[in-house]
């Protein structure tokens, strides 16, 4: 339980943020594994509102489909057709029950690295200070496009002024508004009924709420951020990559405070719901995405991209793509891997280089070493599968699965065509299409015995290298079989 819980949380996402140039809606664009908006949604459940709500509009059904998946508990507000913050607050006031009162945090749904931690000490000094109203702000040596905090000749904070309704003396003003608040419940309720709409975009501003408290003789407190990264929002894939970027190496920094060594931090990127184990190494262009749980003393890399794979202590995975796989204690991925949802792979098992795998179950032990595709299959522990094996699981209509016992031997170049079981301790010769099953300890051979056609070289391919370089090696062997004579 937080110290000062707060009554409320309302997260703004209803604008089309046209400067994305994108048909998904802004605040739904990914950074760390979240969207812009997940995040915000993260920040705010670290301190334990009563109520969490998101105002809507723009593409709203896609936005609430999302809200739906990565916090099914929020309760959404519509914004109508009013525009401005000011409005969009009052819409999420609207859902709330009528009599509530205490603290209401106001957020940006694309403000994303905006922390928890940040989000409590605002509601703390709101609370302490007994104000009104709390407002985060910032110092910024380039205050365009943000709205201007006005202060008396005592130093107390009496208004907002945006920048396209600023003057040319208040935009030199270097604090600006960062659009982050806490305020004083039935205070914004009464304060936002006195808002217009007379300003240079015609919109019910949030911001006028801090002059009409300041001429009701409320306080306002202005709460300094330092960080500036967490008040700065995204307007453009300019500002989304930045802040990709400024996340990953906060998120990257964080894990090597944590025992993880990474290589090289400028090519790691480590999603937001990545976990890593102590004594991890992480080698140069690695990605760890989705919610990837690495153990202990894990060696990760090159040139490796995992998404939404869990591994055990003490593997070793390089130069391998890989989604939805599992990788057991002490195993062994690559180099030239790709493992698709649905692999399994035993402790100390092996899956070698240019190796496919799906849906596939491999033993402890077992070792899948080169240029293979299993797909569909269950490979029982101990068991070796010979380079160049195909395990063909799809008669062109559905797809079949594939067995093969424990401690089982194959041979090079095999193609096991499905369905089919092969059982413990048996082998398989080179070249083998096994079509049926194989019994325990037999070896399941398809080829015929090796002949040979005899001068085939010189009568097919008369002058040619191939055929000086057999009469050559023929008349050796006969010089050679008369000398022992």
């Amino acid at each position: 339980m937080t110290a000062h819980r707060p009554t409320a949380v309302i997260v703004l996402a209803a604008g089309g943020g046209t400067r994305m140039k994108s048909d998904t809606p802004k605040v739904l664009h990914p950074i760390g594994g979240r969207s812009l908006l997940q995040h915000a949604l993260t920040a705010a459940r670290e301190i334990q509102p009563e109520h969490l709500v998101v105002v809507v509009r723009h593409d709203r059904d896609r936005v609430v489909d999302h809200i739906a998946v990565v916090d099914p508990m929020v309760v959404v507000a519509d914004q109508d057709d009013v525009p401005g913050t000011g409005r969009a607050v009052e819409c999420g006031l609207d859902v709330l029950p009528a009599d509530l009162g205490g603290t209401v945090v106001v957020t940006m749904g694309d403000v994303p690295l905006l922390t928890g931690e940040t989000l409590r000490g605002l509601v703390a000094a709101h609370v302490e200070a007994g104000s009104a109203v709390t407002v985060i702000t910032a110092e910024l040596t380039d205050p365009s496009g943000y709205g201007r905090i006005l202060r008396d000749a005592d130093g107390n904070v009496v208004a907002n002024v945006e920048h396209k309704d600023a003057s040319d003396e208040q935009r030199a003003i270097a604090e600006v508004n960062a659009g982050l608040y806490a305020f004083d419940l039935q205070v914004l309720r009464r304060a936002l009924t006195q808002v217009g709409q007379d300003n240079a975009q015609g919109e019910k501003y949030l911001t006028d709420v801090l002059a009409v408290v300041h001429a009701e003789g409320g306080a306002i407190t202005a709460h300094r951020l330092d960080d500036r990264w967490q008040t700065e929002g995204v307007n453009d894939r300019v500002q989304l990559a930045r802040l990709g970027a400024e996340l990953n190496r906060r998120t990257v920094e964080a894990w090597m405070r944590e025992g993880v060594t990474v290589v090289d931090p400028r090519t790691t990127w480590i999603d937001a719901d990545v976990s890593l184990g102590r004594d991890v190494t992480i080698h140069p262009q690695t990605q760890l995405l989705g919610a990837s749980t690495i153990g202990s003393g894990v060696t990760l890399g090159p040139d490796t991209t995992l998404t939404d794979v869990e591994i055990a202590d003490g593997a070793s995975v390089s130069r391998t793509q890989g989604s939805l796989a599992v990788i057991g204690a002490g195993a062994t991925v690559g180099p030239f891997a790709y493992l698709r949802p649905g692999t399994v792979l035993g402790v100390q098992g092996k899956i070698g280089t240019f190796v496919e795998t799906k849906n596939a179950q491999i033993g402890d032990g077992a070792k899948v070493p080169h240029l293979s595709y299993v797909g569909d299959a269950e490979i029982g522990e101990g068991t070796n599968i010979g380079a160049g094996t195909i395990f063909a699981n799809y008669d062109g209509v559905e797809k079949h699965h594939t067995t093969i016992g424990k401690h089982v031997k194959t041979g090079s170049h095999n193609t096991f065509v499905a369905p089919v079981h092969v059982g413990d301790g048996a082998a398989t010769g080179g070249g083998a299409v096994v079509r049926r099953d194989v019994p325990p300890g037999a070896l399941a051979v398809s080829t015929g015995p090796q002949r040979h056609i005899d001068d085939w070289v010189q009568r097919k391919r008369p002058g040619s290298k191939a055929a000086a370089a057999a009469a050559a090696a023929a008349g050796q062997e006969n010089r050679e079989d008369q000398g022992s004579a």
